[in-house]
């Protein structure tokens, strides 16, 4: 384990994945953040266009987990559920830029997941998360 008290799970002999982790192991608090879409916190939809809504999702998560005193690094998982395949596949470059801009270069395990559609109108992406934050880390925020 690492300072974060988490591995990446690489097998050997498999192929080195791009933008993600196989597998990761961690000890810690465990923080289960729901779905979240590209939004404000208006609940306002940001923008039409995809590779915003993917930034404010991230975003969000990133807010939320702050709440628990957790920060990107102590992302383990990233569920992506996409309206539209061929634009997530399009814009993949588009995508890889917002997530580092909000997230940096963490890779957690993620899987997409194309759906027919979201609940709120508008919606083209929605992310959910889990996150461990070491038994060292901070505690979480009190309302």
């Amino acid at each position: 384990m690492n300072d974060n008290d988490s591995a990446i799970l690489q097998p050997k002999d498999w192929a080195a994945p791009k933008g993600y982790a196989n597998g990761i192991v961690a000890e810690g608090r465990q923080v289960f953040i729901s779905g979240q879409i590209g939004w404000n916190a208006k609940a306002e939809l940001v923008s039409g266009d995809f590779v915003a809504q993917v930034e404010q999702a991230l975003t969000n998560i990133l807010a939320v987990l702050a709440e628990a005193g957790g920060e990107a690094r102590h992302l383990t998982r990233l569920t992506w559920y996409l309206t539209d395949k061929a634009e997530y596949a399009a814009r993949q470059k588009d995508i890889g830029g917002a997530y580092r801009r909000v997230i940096g270069r963490h890779f957690p395990a993620m899987s997409a997941v194309v759906v027919a559609g979201l609940l709120e109108p508008g919606a083209k992406v929605e992310i959910e998360a889990t996150a461990v934050i070491p038994p060292s880390g901070p505690a979480p925020a009190r309302a």
